[in-house]
């Protein structure tokens, strides 16, 4: 990161790491999924943040180094949560999560099921099912 990513105390702006999480997203969907972001060019396709949050544990400066990590929390209904790990040096310095919609935007905006090739990339980032016995 940079010095144009801190605030005047010289600590990351918290808001960096929501934009840090959009970057992460778009990656993800230009690696595993371009077709969809070809929907989104013409706007067939509309991908909307309905909710995000994040939680910091330590802070971050400038020139720090760090990884973001994006796993898939849940899916269905047209949305998808996605869980960010924030790392510094392995360490964890914050977590967020992020929904989106999935919308079309022909005759209005109306919710649709995520389109397939982004359930199909989506699925290799499920968490493992837990053994409850």
């Amino acid at each position: 990161m940079t010095f144009d990513e801190t605030n005047l105390v010289g600590n990351v702006y918290f808001a960096q790491y929501l934009h840090w999480q959009g970057h992460c997203r778009e990656r993800f969907l230009a690696e595993h999924a371009p077709s969809v972001v070809e929907s989104l060019k013409t706007g067939e396709l509309a991908l909307a943040t309905v909710s995000c949050s994040m939680d910091f544990y330590k802070e971050c400066f400038a020139l720090d180094e760090i990884d973001v990590l994006m796993s898939l929390r849940d899916k269905g209904g047209g949305r998808i949560t996605m869980h960010f790990e924030f790392r510094r040096d392995g360490e964890l310095v914050a977590t967020g999560t992020q929904v989106v919609a999935c919308l079309c935007r022909e005759d209005g905006v109306h919710p649709v099921d995520i389109p397939a090739e982004l359930d199909d990339a989506l699925s290799a980032y499920a968490p493992a099912p837990k053994k409850l016995v």
